[in-house]
């Protein structure tokens, strides 16, 4: 279960599909490299530690993860929470934070937590990518028409604000280069798909702003120098009273890793035909995590884009995540030094594309036709990712999914009262065991619980036990159709045999299916009741209740 992808497929590796793997980690790595440094600008660092985490994150998830394919570094995902940390509790927070987010997802792994991630629903990871998609959109809006905003705003509503009232200050010349970045990633794919447009763009807007002599900011006037050498590790100074603030944000950076990581690799799957292993995938991800910042990088996680860029090069095994992040590594000793020419407004343009690519806007059109339910999380979640907090917004969307989950599961469990007046009208004519076909002993009572038992349909058998004023002797609670049961619904049924006994009714149980009947043997009910007192069908208990009634 937790042996790497790699390992598994070394006895088995061709010489003419390694090739195709170098060739592929080539590729991918001068795709990756205009990513990294601008989520690394965006998330509120310095271009470098994007690079960093690039080549420590995507080298480890590759070496000791569960798929074959899987392209990890720096996303887009995380920027929102990054840069959060980063402005709150500084670079060291930042660090603590990161680590115990790959604590948190190695727990997540050995706990074989990994499939229980695509159980997350829909509405939410969708609200919140597009809630990122349209944060990461707003905080590019300042580079890329050059308003020159040296404090700009963190929250969003605030920050439009600050532009409105800074549109006078639009730098024709900066725009212009954003536009031209824009422009040239748009339409490069038409010509060539093999070098992604972002690498063109930043080729010809850096080699056009320096031959004409363009002012306008650039990587080295907003940074300084691009470091040429990874850093050697150091370890953050931890302190318990950060730690409990940063537990929040360290959980909200797992999630965001895990959710991308493993959707990452399904999309991966479909397009290779393959299949990953989902907790071996979560404990690369927490062990990358872990050393990430420890040479000062930031969260890793698996990239959608990146890995289907993979794919369609022709990588099909973990070498080309490892050629990817060992040429980002040659690029940055290299030729880190030319990197710091870049025009700010050409990454913007970059995260801009990136932004439009988060967006889902189809998906996010599609899922306001649905049920009202799941529009309301997803509009919820969407409205708190962009004007609050993405941490909040995941709370609250996952417990607005909880508690619907429950509303639906309550319509579906319903609760019967049946005496000789209330007869089951609704039970199939064919079938051999509904009341309707029995004639019911005066002074007995019966219950038939439909469904699942749980805390939803709790307070549903409270209220059906007040349809029937008169106490009746003998009291009957049929359970053919309840499949499980939960705490609190082991706890109303302690309830109601305490009731039942001061009242002086005898209460019987019938139909109770083998699960039910562990839980409450468990519980302590069985032996309350008394087993001679539960039934497998009806019949036996309308028996035993005609001879606790008989004169």
């Amino acid at each position: 279960m937790f042996k790497p992808k790699l390992f598994v497929l070394l006895p088995s590796m061709r010489k003419e599909q390694l090739s195709g793997d170098i060739m592929s980690g080539l590729l991918v790595g001068i795709v990756a490299l205009p990513l990294a440094i601008a989520f690394g600008i965006a998330s509120g660092v310095s271009p470098e530690k994007g690079l960093i985490t690039a080549v420590i994150g995507g080298l480890l998830v590759s070496l000791l993860g569960g798929s074959r394919v899987q392209i990890g570094g720096p996303t887009g995902a995380f920027i929102v929470i990054v840069y959060g940390i980063v402005q709150q509790y500084g670079l060291n927070g930042l660090m603590m934070a990161t680590m115990m987010a790959g604590v948190i997802l190695m727990i997540m792994g050995l706990a074989q937590f990994g499939s229980l991630i695509k159980f997350i629903p829909y509405p939410v990871i969708i609200g919140f990518t597009s809630g990122i998609a349209v944060i990461i959109f707003s905080s590019q809006v300042n580079d890329f028409l050059g308003l020159g905003i040296t404090e700009l705003p963190a929250d969003f509503i605030p920050k439009w604000s600050a532009y409105l009232s800074h549109l006078g200050n639009i730098d024709p010349q900066t725009l212009g280069c954003g536009i031209a970045a824009l422009g040239i990633i748009i339409v490069w794919p038409k010509f060539s798909r093999k070098i992604p447009g972002s690498v063109i763009a930043i080729v010809a807007t850096t080699v056009a702003v320096q031959l004409m002599g363009i002012e306008t900011p650039t990587i080295e006037s907003r940074f300084g120098s691009i470091p040429s050498t990874i850093p050697a590790p150091t370890v953050p100074a931890f302190d318990l009273g950060t730690i409990r603030e940063l537990i929040m944000p360290a959980t909200t950076i797992a999630i965001l890793a895990a959710i991308e990581a493993l959707l990452s690799a399904v999309v991966a799957d479909g397009m290779i035909g393959g299949r990953h292993k989902s907790n071996m995938e979560l404990m690369a991800m927490g062990i990358a995590n872990i050393a990430s910042p420890l040479f000062g990088g930031i969260p890793v996680t698996g990239a959608i884009a990146r890995t289907a860029t993979n794919v369609k090069n022709g990588g099909r095994t973990p070498v080309a995540g490892i050629v990817h992040a060992l040429t980002l590594l040659a690029i940055m000793l290299l030729f880190g030094e030319w990197a710091k020419y870049i025009p700010m407004a050409t990454l913007s343009a970059i995260l801009i594309t990136v932004a439009w690519n988060m967006s889902e806007h189809h998906v996010f059109r599609r899922l306001l036709r649905g049920p009202g339910s799941d529009v309301a999380v997803l509009v919820t979640t969407f409205g708190l990712t962009v004007i609050f907090d993405l941490t909040i917004a995941i709370e609250i969307g996952l417990l607005l999914s909880v508690l619907i989950f429950m509303q639906r599961m309550s319509a579906i469990a319903n609760v019967e009262v049946i005496t000789r007046e209330l007869k089951d009208s609704e039970d199939e004519e064919d079938d051999s065991s509904t009341i309707g076909t029995r004639i019911l002993p005066e002074g007995v009572e019966i219950y038939e619980i439909n469904g699942p038992f749980f805390f939803g349909a709790a307070s549903k058998f409270k209220d059906s036990m007040h349809i029937v004023e008169k106490p009746p002797k003998v009291r009957i609670l049929r359970m053919r159709n309840v499949p499980v049961i939960d705490a609190t619904g082991l706890n109303t049924l302690r309830e109601l045999v305490t009731d039942s006994q001061k009242q002086g009714i005898q209460l019987l149980f019938s139909g109770v299916h083998q699960e039910p009947f562990k839980a409450m043997d468990n519980y302590g009910i069985v032996d309350e009741v008394g087993r001679e007192n539960i039934f497998i069908d009806i019949d036996n208990a309308l028996q035993k209740a005609r001879a606790l009634t008989s004169p």
